[in-house]
């Protein structure tokens, strides 16, 4: 029985970018623009329904995934090399849980089991440590 409902999401590196801040300064300046969010990659993800189910593009920035950003379509886009997909974004940006990972090529799926958690930024989280001083923790078994 296939699972319409089942979510997957796509994790990537984002190239460039050594904060979150510069990510949300680059995308402000699309959206100012008058601009659409878009990411283009050369392979469209086979499993795009459950990528349109519900999915995110989870950023890996300075070595770890620290944002999130909902996938809300899928393009075809015309390049000098030929016919790409676009993968298009929500300007929102959520703050994740930093988890560290390792560099690969292109972007990878990533299953809501093994996604990090987003982090409570509305002020009901009473843990105020520094992201990176939690990846460190986390990494050495003591968060």
């Amino acid at each position: 029985m296939a699972d319409a409902a089942r979510v997957v999401h796509l994790l990537k590196i984002c190239v460039g970018v050594e904060q979150v801040e510069q990510l949300e300064a680059w995308q402000g300046q699309r959206l100012a623009r008058g601009e659409t969010l878009r990411h283009v990659t050369r392979n469209r993800p086979r499993r795009d329904t459950e990528v349109l189910a519900g999915g995110s593009l989870y950023w890996i920035i300075a070595g770890a995934i620290r944002v999130r950003q909902r996938i809300i379509g899928l393009e075809r886009v015309p390049t000098d090399t030929g016919m790409k997909c676009g993968l298009v974004l929500a300007p929102e940006l959520v703050r994740t849980e930093p988890w560290l990972r390792r560099p690969h090529q292109g972007w990878r799926y990533l299953e809501q089991k093994d996604a990090p958690p987003d982090l409570d930024i509305g002020g009901n989280d009473t843990d105020e440590l520094p992201p990176d001083l939690r990846v460190t923790l986390r990494d050495i078994g003591v968060y």
